[in-house]
């Protein structure tokens, strides 16, 4: 079979002056930055409107109100500068794209309740890797999926639990100041309401603690990590963990023995982890629902049999709008191999190899 000339003769562009240069990082920085600061300014006013104008707001958690602020000027920044890269704002327009079209949901009106249970909830795709690692994946996902969702709207004031004697066991949550329920603090309800962070805790432990001892003896994983960005957002969830539960322990057993320190080591870590969530891993965190949209966008083209196949074996490589995606995403970064996105990996890797036989070491067999 021979090969096609186009892709033999494919090659990096000669170095050279830039006919079309990228958006300049001035002007990107300045987007991001302008988003981040109307974000956090949206969510100081939240904070102060949903607290009733502070008056449910507590003093004592100023500093994890704080550290939210920042990690909403750090998520907005981040995003901006991630959606700017021509890759990523192709994606995203296709799958914002995908995610509200009406055509869509006629077509398949339980794809995205499926793709958003499979691929955010329970995250299907990792089970294909390794169970192991869906397992602990899942304790840690679910475990800071109630860990948010339960400090959040405490420490802005937007939850408060009120006592009509100040000690209980009688009490009465409220959101922005309407009451929601009643419980009793002796009861099963009332021990899960005060102790939803420590079951939190729990679930987090051990996913953290595997992927900390996966990291440390799995070669594959030591080759590549770095400290900063692989193994330093783990041991934080463990911090985390162990000092909300060490407090939990001072107060019911040590009668509050050295619960100021305890209380101060579990801010300090809570603090800089938020802080330091949309500049490290963790930022996948936020990216990871752009990805729906995209599923969507592929699940409905292959519901229309719109499957690209090898221009070479003929296997199907992938829907035919991701691959013209892709080739579009590859003349915006004026990368000059666009054709390759028409073949399957192992044709690909043929195909560089003739080429490499062909033009670097012509005459070697």
């Amino acid at each position: 079979m021979s090969e096609p000339t186009e892709v033999l003769a494919a090659a990096p562009p000669p170095p050279g002056p830039s006919e079309a240069p990228p958006p300049a990082r001035r002007s990107v920085a300045a987007r991001a930055t302008l988003a981040g600061t109307v974000v956090s300014l949206l969510l100081i006013a939240a904070i102060v409107l949903g607290s009733r104008l502070l008056r449910d707001f507590d003093s004592a958690l100023l500093p994890y109100a704080v550290a939210t602020v920042f990690l909403a000027f750090g998520v907005a920044y981040r995003y901006t500068v991630w959606v700017s890269a021509p890759g990523a704002r192709r994606l995203f327009k296709k799958g914002l794209g995908s995610f509200f079209s009406a055509a869509n949901f006629k077509k398949a009106p339980t794809a995205l309740p499926k793709m958003i249970a499979t691929y955010l909830g329970f995250q299907k795709f990792l089970g294909a890797r390794s169970r192991a690692r869906w397992a602990a994946h899942q304790l840690i996902f679910w475990g800071c999926l109630l860990a948010a969702a339960i400090t959040f709207p405490l420490t802005w004031g937007w939850f408060t639990f009120t006592s009509d004697s100040g000690s209980g066991p009688g009490y009465e949550m409220r959101i922005w100041g309407f009451k929601v329920l009643g419980f009793n603090a002796l009861d099963a309800l009332g021990w899960l309401m005060f102790h939803g962070l420590d079951i939190a805790a729990v679930l987090v432990i051990p996913g953290a603690s595997y992927f900390l001892w996966r990291r440390m003896k799995d070669r594959g994983a030591i080759t590549g990590q770095r400290f900063a960005y692989d193994l330093l957002p783990l041991i934080c969830l463990i911090v985390i963990s162990v000092t909300g539960l060490l407090l939990t322990f001072s107060s019911i057993f040590l009668h509050g023995g050295g619960y100021e320190f305890l209380a101060i080591l579990h801010m300090v870590s809570v603090v800089f982890t938020l802080i330091y969530i949309p500049f490290g891993k963790f930022f996948h965190i936020v990216q990871r629902p752009a990805a729906v949209g995209m599923q969507l966008f592929k699940y409905t083209a292959r519901q229309d049999g719109q499957v690209f196949h090898c221009k070479r074996c003929g296997e199907p490589v992938d829907t035919a709008p991701y691959v013209e995606n892709l080739r579009g995403t590859m003349k915006d970064l004026d990368l000059g191999f666009d054709a390759w996105a028409e073949y399957c990996p192992r044709c690909k890797r043929v195909l560089r190899g003739t080429a490499y036989l062909a033009h670097v070491k012509k005459g070697f067999k």
